[in-house]
């Protein structure tokens, strides 16, 4: 009787530890995707001035793009890659999130990573 009632509490801790960790892990993953998403929207502010007023084109300026996606990054605290392509701007951010129930069992954390990406455009632009 003593080892089914160790081994019950046992599957019943591995299933709380599922539950809230795994929820714990789903709102990293959005945080993640979330920063992303507003990192590129911050770099895909930095057009190139120049090239604007020459042409009336839109060009991003890509040193410029990156720092301010990597400012951004820098004040949410999490580490992330920024590129500049052409006229968009792509990052992915990784989150280190901790698990408290299964962290019992060894497993210590998770890293989970989104990736947002966005395009410098003149005006709204409406697809059809």
């Amino acid at each position: 009787m003593t080892t089914f009632v160790v081994g019950f509490a046992a599957a019943i801790l591995l299933v709380a530890g599922l539950v809230f960790d795994g929820g714990y892990v789903l709102a990293a993953r959005r945080r993640a995707l979330n920063e992303a998403e507003a990192a590129a929207r911050v770099g895909a502010d930095a057009l190139g001035v120049d090239a604007y007023r020459s042409s009336g084109g839109i060009a991003l300026d890509a040193g410029p793009a990156v720092s301010a996606a990597q400012g951004y990054l820098a004040q949410t605290g999490h580490r992330g890659t920024v590129r500049v392509l052409g006229d968009r701007v792509v990052v992915e951010v990784s989150v280190d999130q901790p698990l408290q129930i299964l962290g019992v069992a060894g497993i210590g954390s998770m890293t989970v990573s989104g990736t947002g990406e966005a395009r410098a455009v003149r005006g709204v632009e409406v697809e059809r």
